[in-house]
């Protein structure tokens, strides 16, 4: 009797994987990058590796929805005349008009605005639609200042001053030519149709001392009312924030590198910056160094998803959140109703990524006349607004849990971590342990 060994089955590289060589394939037809919208797509340590320890014995809960549990915060409160308060901790991050349509811009207001937070204008300026919809609306300040005016800025609540983004620290934001309508050209002062390529640095100043000056002259525009933002990439979290705040900053925005943008190369998307928990714990470790934890807030964003995820920003030491992807899902964007115009494109529903394409079929990335009448911005407000709803009692159900009757009074002790990654970067102990990598002892 003879044996045959099976065929072996072909075995696909982990280095060269499909992705890689389809994307091999591509530059080597094209010659040039790929550009698309949205955060890293590689995986990466997340709060999903943290967990929380509840209460037992040795740690008193709260009653369900008896006893109260506060989410408020207020932000702007070293420097501002006028600082701002929130219902909820969770605020809608800077996305433009340009790269947003404006139905998209006006349900992001309504929707903000019922929960009782924030919206961010994002680049190339501030639309009346968005102020009017925005109960409380942050102006961002840009390198490429499109749209900028002083009237504005005193039109604003707060004013943010964007040195870096998480999905390319370093790097300045594309609009391209399909989505520079004429009214979008015409508020950025910019050609129809041309594709426009924002600034990576500010024009007017280099480093720290140039930021300290440059947040003076914003604060005797807007007569010392408003709060001051300033938005940093997720690269070097330590010495960005302290920085920051020695500048003069009331705020301080981290977003980590699983932040979206609306279009940029997705060689800097995947390989630039740092994961957002890996920035949380050396900047509040900033923060606390100069005495100003809880003084300067630190709202963090990047890949924030649930209630549990700013439940456990909070304990890790930030104040507020920011939300920008999420956003655009509750509001109906990647939407499996328009599976089949996806498949049009070459994708599928909740891979769409071509922001920059302008053919968003449910438009919200889009400055498509027809596409941008499919999205209903009273509709998707009030989606946005359940959504923040909810994210909300969430983060209070976990807080409860802990036995916090307040978001900000969740802390480092209680939570534990799932992998030595997670361990390491968040400084938060090894479940079942007291240590985590970087801590002598077990």
């Amino acid at each position: 009797m003879s044996y045959h060994n099976p065929p072996t089955p072909p075995r696909k590289s982990a280095t060269f994987d499909d992705h890689t060589l389809a994307e091999i394939r591509r530059a080597a037809a094209t010659g040039i990058y790929d550009i698309r919208g949205a955060g890293t797509k590689r995986k990466v340590p997340h709060f999903d590796d943290l967990l929380f320890l509840g209460a037992s014995i040795s740690r008193y809960p709260l009653e369900g929805y008896r006893e109260k549990c506060d989410t408020t915060v207020v932000l702007g409160s070293r420097f501002a005349k006028k600082p701002i308060t929130l219902k909820t901790p969770i605020t809608i991050a800077g996305m433009s008009f340009g790269a947003l349509s404006g139905n998209a811009k006006e349900a992001l207001g309504r929707g903000a605005t019922i929960a009782g937070t924030s919206t961010t204008t994002g680049d190339g300026g501030m639309t009346d639609e968005e102020r009017g919809h925005s109960q409380t609306l942050v102006y961002q300040y840009l390198p490429s200042r499109y749209g900028m005016n002083p009237k504005d800025l005193r039109r604003a609540d707060a004013i943010e001053v964007v040195v870096g983004q998480g999905a390319k620290p370093g790097g300045g934001g594309m609009l391209l030519g399909q989505k520079i309508s004429d009214r979008v050209a015409n508020m950025r002062n910019l050609p129809k149709g041309i594709d426009q390529r924002s600034a990576c640095r500010h024009p007017d100043w280099t480093g720290p001392d140039d930021l300290e000056i440059k947040i003076m002259e914003l604060r005797e525009i807007t007569d010392w009312e408003k709060p001051i933002y300033v938005k940093v990439g997720g690269a070097r979290p330590y010495y960005d924030t302290a920085l920051a705040v020695k500048a003069g900053a009331d705020v301080v925005v981290l977003d980590g590198m699983q932040g979206g943008t609306a279009a940029t190369q997705d060689v800097f998307i995947e390989n630039v910056g740092m994961p957002t928990l890996a920035c949380i714990r050396p900047a509040v470790q900033a923060l606390q160094d100069l005495g100003m934890h809880r003084k300067v807030q630190l709202i963090i964003s990047g890949g924030i998803r649930s209630g549990a995820d700013v439940a456990k920003a909070l304990a890790l030491g930030a104040d507020a959140v920011a939300i920008g992807t999420a956003a655009l899902v509750a509001l109906g964007d990647n939407d499996p109703k328009w599976e089949e115009e996806y498949q049009k494109l070459g994708t599928t529903a909740g891979a769409y990524d071509d922001w920059h394409e302008g053919k968003d079929p449910a438009g919200i990335t889009t400055q498509d006349p027809e596409l941008a009448s499919r999205l209903d911005p009273i509709a998707a407000g009030r989606r946005l607004a359940n959504y923040l709803k909810v994210m909300t009692l969430e983060a209070q159900t976990i807080a409860r849990a802990c036995g916090k009757n307040h978001l900000h009074n969740l802390e480092p002790e209680d939570l534990c971590a799932l992998t030595m990654e997670a361990a390491a970067m968040a400084q938060i102990p090894l479940a079942g342990t007291n240590w985590y990598p970087g801590k002598g002892g077990f």
